[in-house]
């Protein structure tokens, strides 16, 4: 009875693992197809003849290898920032008290709702005060903290007994040495889970490196790849293999860290 109560759950599961694989195995199949075959009816799942000459084609077709040095230095940056600003924010919100503390939390949560579009212009006015148009630092600094992060680490220092914090500091340990030498290494499932977020956050932006950026030689992949796509428009093979090779690293990225992810919404309590 137990098994036959399991299928309708598994049949869902089946067809929503479903509805998101095909869409990516469909970009890979494209991309290995030669262009008579990508327009053919009706259209084939698997490559007739493998034409692994796309990738290389795309890749020559505009500086791709430029591209992917700006977004591993900036999703870097950013990754390293927002790990260092979540653990010491999270760390006040958890164990401190002070006046008006939730009060701020929930401002900062707040801010959670607010559209990219709403404060794209006057931070733009703000960069291009500061001379930080077209630089690294427009595209680093304003993303070195997140409010996502700090809430989840916060959930994850909070089920952590305070009864620790207490034989810490009778032992002697300091309050910041309690931070980096018992609640960093108790939390590091969740720690890698906000630097994956952020990982992914900073590869897959657009918006804001497009107005930020000028330079060709300051583009991120995206916008690259939104370039690169505009001068492609009908050689489907070749933007779904150039499609392909800028996705492929953040899924397998992905796929190594997934059980830290599950496990750290699972001490945080959050319900996915």
């Amino acid at each position: 009875m137990r098994l036959f109560r399991r299928i309708p759950i598994h049949l869902i599961l089946i067809i929503g693992a479903s509805s998101m694989v095909l869409p990516f195995f469909w970009m890979v199949s494209t991309s290995l197809k030669t262009p008579q075959e990508v327009f053919q009816f009706p259209p084939t799942w698997i490559p007739k003849q493998l034409v692994f000459s796309n990738y290389r084609q795309a890749w020559s077709e505009v500086p791709f290898p430029r591209y992917f040095l700006n977004t591993v230095i900036i999703a870097a940056s950013v990754v390293f920032g927002v790990i260092i600003t979540s653990c010491l924010a999270a760390y006040a919100f958890a164990k401190f008290e002070f006046p008006g503390r939730e009060t701020l939390f929930i401002f900062f949560l707040s801010m959670m709702i607010v559209p990219q579009a709403v404060y794209l212009v006057p931070s733009f006015i703000i960069l291009s005060k500061l001379g930080w148009v077209d630089t690294y630092l427009a595209l680093i600094v304003p993303w070195l903290a997140q409010i996502f992060s700090i809430f989840l680490l916060r959930q994850q220092f909070r089920a952590i007994p305070n009864d620790y914090f207490d034989a810490a500091l009778i032992d002697g340990c300091s309050r910041m040495g309690f931070l980096w030498k018992i609640l960093v290494p108790l939390s590091k499932p969740t720690i890698i889970t906000i630097g994956l977020f952020a990982l992914l956050g900073s590869w897959n932006s657009f918006i804001w490196p497009l107005v930020m950026t000028n330079s060709d030689s300051l583009r991120p992949i995206q916008v690259g790849l939104s370039y690169f796509a505009q001068e492609q428009g009908t050689e489907h093979g070749l933007m779904m293999a150039a499609a392909t090779f800028c996705v492929a690293p953040v899924i397998i990225i992905y796929f190594l860290a997934q059980k830290q992810v599950i496990e750290s919404y699972a001490k945080s309590g959050i319900k996915g």
